[in-house]
């Protein structure tokens, strides 16, 4: 069985599973009104209005997720023991985790280049229909300046990895036994990364703590998931997609 996911972006069935196991929590934003605004002096409302920028060109929460950077070691270990024997020897003995981030690779760069042109409907093969009901309304409120933000080319990934590989179990039914494989992916990404290797630049290991690429640096958070029931098996698809700067969780904090 084949599970890179380049099969699955021409043609992936919508995934069935129980709307119960994830919860869907719509995101709200504020703003500054311009009677707001328009109560400031000349003065005062210039450096208002350079104060906002920032907040202005931020990324929303996409989608309610605890935004992930860096792998764990207990997952990791317990990964590779999930992988190993549980989904090799029991579910599909071809499954190998490089086959799976070379096509979640790929998922990433379709997925986002579709956030920003807003169409959102042509996802529906790839990412859940939950999923997109919780991300249109986020998308929709954004600038395009936000909007071109979420655009991940794959040259420019630096680092990605599997940082959770999950089974769940619905025993609801007697007769059958429902499973899903569950892998939440962290992707790591330098805008321009793929222009800097070509011209020969020098990339340092610490770029997201430099103040000049502070601004390019993004981190993606998509979460997949697959059916493995006996007889119903689905292809994988697409339940959490999250993009956010580090920056922006430091100085959230």
């Amino acid at each position: 069985m084949q599970h890179t996911l380049r099969r699955c972006l021409v043609n992936m069935p919508f995934l069935r599973h129980n709307p119960n196991l994830h919860a869907s929590i719509k995101y709200a934003g504020a703003s500054t009104t311009s009677r707001q605004l328009s109560t400031l002096p000349q003065e005062n409302r210039k450096e208002h209005e350079e104060q906002q920028q920032p907040s202005r060109n931020r990324l929303p929460r996409l989608m309610q997720f605890p935004e992930v950077i860096w792998p764990s070691v207990f997952n990791t270990v317990k990964n590779w023991i999930t992988v190993k024997f549980i989904i090799r020897p029991y579910l599909d003995s071809e499954f190998q985790v490089k086959d799976f981030v070379f096509g979640a690779k790929k998922a990433l760069q379709v997925v986002s280049s579709k956030m920003v042109g807003g169409d959102l409907n042509a996802l529906q093969n790839l990412v859940t229909t939950e999923a997109i009901t919780e991300l249109k309304p986020v998308i929709q409120k954004l600038s395009m300046t936000q909007r071109r933000q979420l655009e991940i080319n794959e040259s420019d990934i630096y680092l990605s990895f599997p940082y959770q590989i999950g089974i769940m179990f619905d025993e609801a039914n007697d007769k059958i036994q429902k499973r899903w494989v569950e892998i939440t992916m962290v992707f790591h990404v330098m805008r321009g990364l793929s222009e800097m290797r070509e011209r020969g630049e020098e990339i340092p290991w610490n770029m997201g703590t430099m103040p000049e690429y502070q601004d390019k640096v993004f981190i993606c958070n998509y979460r997949f998931i697959k059916e493995f029931t006996t007889g119903q098996q689905s292809d994988w698809t697409i339940n959490v997609v999250n993009h956010f700067k580090a920056i922006d969780l430091i100085n959230e904090k």
